[in-house]
């Protein structure tokens, strides 16, 4: 029931008409990574509604960087009132290029998130660093009918790959909805980064399996971000093991 509450509240800030230039606080959207779906920001979620701003927790389709960030751009320009644009992992490199040609784009914030150069892609920034375990918790490809594969992380490695400060019966149901992501995504590379025009903030686990401590570390200073918080022994899912922290830096880079 949780879920659902949380799931309408969400959906009720989709509506433009909701959404007014008279607001005083901006409107947050909220892109999960690989590996996760919307429901992975329900404690930030909960503490943001509970601080008076609306929420889009979006549904990143997870099938191609070009194609994701023009998904959660037309999000972003349907949304009339200042917009605070939040990406998880993969779902950063999506925020960097949907803000582009956005006005009402305020900030970035990039939760255990790739932040790309242009010609990048999230798979070279994943192994640009060691200490990266992912590839060895993948399971076997999935083949997709129009060619190309779906990866999703092996549900027996899920926990200690992606959500080891996450409790057990928690990870257990995260890898079993997890979405996957079409492979070819994760090589695609970026286009123009709104990190270079656009203030960001940047909040990460230095226990992150699946982005070493170093790549993050890495990215946040190059984008030269205006606020990092590295959570000690946090993994890659910091918004759902420690959703105050995360909260809190939305928040800030609301102001």
């Amino acid at each position: 029931m949780l879920k659902i509450a949380f799931a309408a509240a969400v959906a009720g800030s989709l509506f433009a008409g909701s959404v007014t230039a008279a607001d005083t606080k901006p409107t947050v959207v909220l892109v999960h990574g690989a590996f996760a779906d919307a429901s992975s920001w329900n404690g930030v979620t909960k503490i943001l509604l509970k601080d008076g701003y609306s929420v889009v927790a979006a549904a990143n389709p997870l099938r191609g960087l070009k194609t994701d960030a023009a998904y959660i751009s037309g999000i972003v320009g349907s949304i009339q009132a200042p917009v605070i644009l939040v990406g998880h992992s993969y779902g950063g490199s999506v925020i960097s290029a949907a803000a582009n040609g956005h006005g009402n784009v305020k900030s970035l914030v990039f939760v255990a998130a790739f932040a790309p150069e242009v010609g990048e892609s999230a798979g070279e920034l994943a192994g640009k660093f060691p200490g990266g375990t992912l590839a060895s918790a993948l399971a076997k490809p999935v083949p997709l009918p129009t060619g190309g594969s779906d990866l999703y992380i092996d549900q027996k490695a899920f926990h200690q790959q992606f959500a080891h400060d996450v409790p057990a019966e928690d990870a257990a149901l995260m890898a079993a909805t997890q979405r996957p992501i079409a492979e070819a995504a994760l090589g695609e590379k970026s286009g123009e980064a709104a990190w270079k025009t656009v203030p960001s903030w940047f909040v990460y686990g230095d226990e992150d399996k699946n982005i070493p401590a170093d790549g993050l570390k890495f990215m946040a200073e190059r984008a030269n971000s205006k606020g990092t918080v590295v959570v000690e022994g946090a993994s890659h899912v910091v918004m759902t093991s420690h959703p105050e922290t995360v909260a809190q830096l939305i928040e800030q880079a609301s102001y």
